[in-house]
């Protein structure tokens, strides 16, 4: 399952430039849900996971998001709330290819309202291998909400996939299996540049070695990826694929990863799904979902990665940590 604390109804148009004053006549919009729980579960379901949404909603907003998620074929597990849910809004310049992005902060939730979600999320969680948990948080929810999300899943025997950025990230403490931050999200996360490759790893071998998570991957866009484990670390080149939208293209590295995972692939496998997944994302206009065609058609194209930090482990030790067996059992027996 899902969980999405801070959803959007995306907007997505076009325009031939933009210009500040002047009235600019855009394309007809494109709506889509969004927010980060979301689109991996709508991705997941593409691929053909068993998944569910959890997330608040409300208002009209709210009511487009909450139908199009379900239309979309994912089982949806809705919270409604008394404030709107957000827009998002992509604006797409014909003239130039670039892409201007207005994101909005989102409603204030309550306290009962973020009660019901955990409350929700620990019922549903019972039932779940994995957990996603991803976005942003809204206004009102404090800042250990996810390392809430993240006791919840230990308790309920959930693996937690945890993809977020500022405050949220940085109160993190422990119980997450696998935490996904952009380089930069990274960067902001331990207060340091991170410039090479070799600083960006040490910074996720902090998070591994004070108990934040089990894995980290570091997404790095046109670079690739880097998957950080307790006994060593792998370097996953990207796939070249014609530029495009690219939004959403970590939401579906982290569905790719979480899907492989739930067919029992061994963790280097699922990564490889979620590099097709990401790229796969390059190929679909603003906010759409890729295709199960093109993420297969991608995942064959990923090299094989390449181990990196080697002094960490012996042969042995580099196959249980891309095993997933390893790492499920010591998600589920970490204390």
């Amino acid at each position: 399952m899902t969980l999405t604390i801070n959803p959007a109804l995306d907007i997505t148009t076009d325009t031939n430039r933009v210009t500040p004053t002047d009235k600019m006549r855009c394309g007809l919009p494109r709506y889509d849900p969004g927010g980060g729980g979301i689109n991996v579960a709508r991705i997941a379901h593409v691929l053909g996971a068993s998944v569910s949404a959890l997330f608040p909603a409300g208002g009209h907003a709210g009511d487009k998001v909450t139908d199009l998620v379900a239309d979309s074929g994912v089982p949806v597990q809705r919270i409604t709330v008394a404030r709107s849910t957000r827009e998002s809004f992509t604006v797409d310049e014909d003239s130039t290819g670039q892409q201007y992005r207005f994101v909005l902060p989102g409603p204030r939730l309550t306290d009962a309202e973020q009660t019901e979600c955990l409350d929700k999320l620990s019922a549903a969680a019972a039932s779940a291998d994995f957990v996603v948990a991803s976005g942003s948080l809204p206004p009102g929810v404090p800042s250990d909400f996810y390392q809430r999300v993240a006791d919840i899943c230990r308790e309920r025997g959930a693996l937690l996939i945890l993809d977020t950025s500022g405050p949220g990230l940085r109160h993190i403490s422990s119980g997450v299996f696998l935490l996904k931050p952009s380089v930069r999200e990274l960067r902001e996360c331990v207060g340091r540049g991170l410039i090479s490759e070799s600083e960006q790893l040490a910074a996720a071998h902090e998070l591994i070695d004070h108990g934040c998570a089990q894995v980290v991957v570091v997404s790095r866009g046109p670079q690739g990826a880097l998957l950080a484990t307790p006994y060593g670390s792998q370097r996953y080149s990207a796939v070249t694929v014609p530029p495009g939208s690219g939004v959403g293209a970590g939401d579906a590295m982290v569905a790719g990863i979480t899907v492989g995972l739930s067919r029992g692939w061994r963790l280097d496998k699922a990564m490889r799904l979620g590099i097709g997944a990401g790229a796969a994302m390059l190929l679909t206009p603003g906010t759409a979902h890729c295709t199960r065609e093109d993420v297969e058609r991608l995942f064959e194209m990923v090299a094989d990665p390449i181990d990196i930090d080697g002094p960490r482990r012996n042969d042995g030790e580099r196959r249980r940590a891309t095993g997933d067996q390893w790492l499920s059992a010591r998600a589920r027996t970490s204390p």
